[in-house]
């Protein structure tokens, strides 16, 4: 069976529908219908030209060279890839749907005495703060229960603004507060730090449920609702997040990047939801359990969250406040789920106007997050609380970085040493590969585009180079949005100290990862 929100957005996907701004469906343009088609087509006839020029003897089975082609390397990635998908589609179309209906017998049960939304806005447009504020306040006045929306802003006319919207949408409603707090504009941990200490002086109930929401994220109808049912239902969730689809102010390839992104996204939550073990919780909207949100442990981790590393010594995290966030709750034995029917639409804002720039960017921002957690993760939580597939998971993120290269470096070092035929050959396979991994997304309820195979490829190679460059640079950050930095407190010595230590660690692995490639080739040939 097909989850309501896999199944709708499938259909919607079949029909040539789309989402709008308000989470409703409108019809794609005959244009837009037209580029899609002619767009699959051409990239069916690129795959069908490139297999008309690859000699036969690279891909017969029988011959050595076929070894270079499916290697070890790429079936075990391929294999973790299918793993996640195969988990993640009988989670969204099997598991999920089954639990839905057992939470929709529950009724009104089900729902929390109190409900809080803190939403935080720094830096927004006007247009995008009038949308999120707006869907905030129409999801709270749908809900029969009571709620206060505390709000951290920055701007005096960000709150005269949210009140004038507060006015607009909240009718009949005396139950509805409002809560306005002045951060200092110092970061977005800051904020929520300051929200989260405002909202527990309002003494929430035990049973009360807290949504944590972006200032550039939309909520679509009911997601609120969707979300909070599950916390009854799973006593043992402190934390949920929720599914994102996006609308990208940019360009026509940075648009398919970040759609691409959220599929690939959705498909992972979804995967990982199956062990309530969901490794982020992400700061578009996230659901928290009060008693958790106003645990003082908690709010420190948020707001002065610090690695400790071996060489870079103890720094704190600038981003990432969605694993600081994650790893409170798995430290104090919550798990984490993920509700793939709880939809928001992200407005997204691309740092720069270069697809190249901007891409780098958020991966260097996103990677890093993830890299600073993982190793964190692994060592202070471990097996026992993690369990098995979470650690395999994370330790993959580990390695993933260099099998992604491994391919396209190979590939690169045997056209030079045997022939042009090894890269032809090489790009043939990415095509089709890709190919079919976008088809198969459409059974995930996201869009799909004939552009995704070129954009997930540039992901996967731009974002691996990104993760090495990271992973021994794991003390700089810096937000995209705010082009706010950490301050180093170092002496100038260390710095320098740092920078020659971690330079020499990339080249030594750079060279490692040579040898490797080179001594993969030897085999595949001897």
């Amino acid at each position: 069976m097909i989850s309501g929100t896999g199944l709708n957005s499938f259909a919607m996907y079949l029909r040539g529908m789309t989402m709008d701004g308000n989470g409703h469906d409108t019809p794609v343009s005959d244009k837009t219908f037209a580029s899609q088609f002619f767009g699959w087509m051409a990239l069916f006839g690129i795959l069908l030209l490139m297999s008309q020029a690859i000699d036969p003897a690279y891909i017969d089975p029988s011959h050595q060279k076929f070894i270079f082609l499916i290697g070890l390397i790429g079936a075990w990635r391929y294999s973790n890839a299918l793993t996640h998908y195969v988990r993640g589609m009988y989670f969204l179309h099997w598991k999920f749907p089954r639990m839905r209906r057992a939470v929709t017998a529950m009724g009104d049960a089900a729902l929390p005495e109190h409900i809080y939304m803190v939403v935080t806005s720094f830096r927004i447009p006007a247009h995008t703060t009038y949308k999120v504020y707006r869907s905030v306040f129409r999801e709270v006045q749908r809900l029969p229960v009571p709620t206060t929306v505390v709000v951290s802003i920055v701007e005096k006319g960000d709150e005269r603004f949210i009140k004038d919207i507060m006015r607009q949408e909240v009718t009949d409603r005396t139950d509805i507060k409002l809560v306005i707090i002045r951060a200092r504009g110092t970061g977005k941990r800051d904020g929520l730090a300051h929200a989260f200490r405002a909202l527990s002086r309002q003494m929430p109930v035990e049973n009360s449920v807290v949504g944590v929401v972006d200032g550039d994220t939309i909520l679509l109808p009911g997601c609120v609702e969707n979300a909070v049912r599950f916390f009854a239902y799973l006593p043992t969730v402190g934390g949920i997040t929720t599914n994102e689809f996006c609308e990208v102010e940019g360009d026509k390839l940075v648009k398919e990047w970040h759609t691409m992104r959220f599929v690939q996204r959705h498909i992972n939550m979804c995967s990982m939801a199956l062990s309530k073990r969901v490794l982020t919780m992400t700061g578009r909207l996230s659901f928290f359990r009060a008693q958790v949100l106003i645990d003082p442990e908690f709010i420190r981790d948020v707001e002065a969250d610090y690695l400790q590393h071996w060489r870079l010594g103890k720094f704190q995290f600038l981003t990432g406040d969605d694993k600081s966030s994650w790893f409170s709750l798995m430290r104090a034995g919550w798990d984490t789920f993920y509700v793939p029917d709880s939809d928001t639409l992200t407005v997204e804002h691309p740092p720069d106007s270069n697809f190249f720039k901007a891409t780098r960017q958020l991966m260097y921002r996103w990677y890093g997050n993830s890299l600073r957690q993982n190793f964190r993760a692994t060592k202070l939580l471990g097996w026992k609380r993690l369990g098995a597939f979470t650690m395999y998971v994370l330790y993959d993120q580990r390695v993933s970085m260099w099998t992604c290269l491994m391919g396209l470096t190979s590939s690169l070092v045997a056209s030079m040493i045997y022939g042009m035929e090894f890269l032809l050959v090489y790009f043939f396979w990415i095509a089709l590969s890709r190919t079919i991994v976008t088809l198969t997304f459409v059974f995930s309820g996201h869009k799909v585009d004939p552009m995704y195979p070129l954009v997930l490829y540039y992901n996967q190679i731009v974002g691996s180079v990104m993760k090495v460059k990271t992973l021994f640079n794991m003390d700089k950050q810096s937000w995209t949005r705010q082009k706010t930095t950490l301050s180093n407190t170092r002496s100038s010595l260390d710095q320098r100290i740092s920078r020659w230590s971690a330079n020499t660690m990339l080249f030594s692995a750079t060279s490692i990862f040579l040898g490797c490639v080179g001594m993969l080739i030897a085999m595949a040939q001897s």
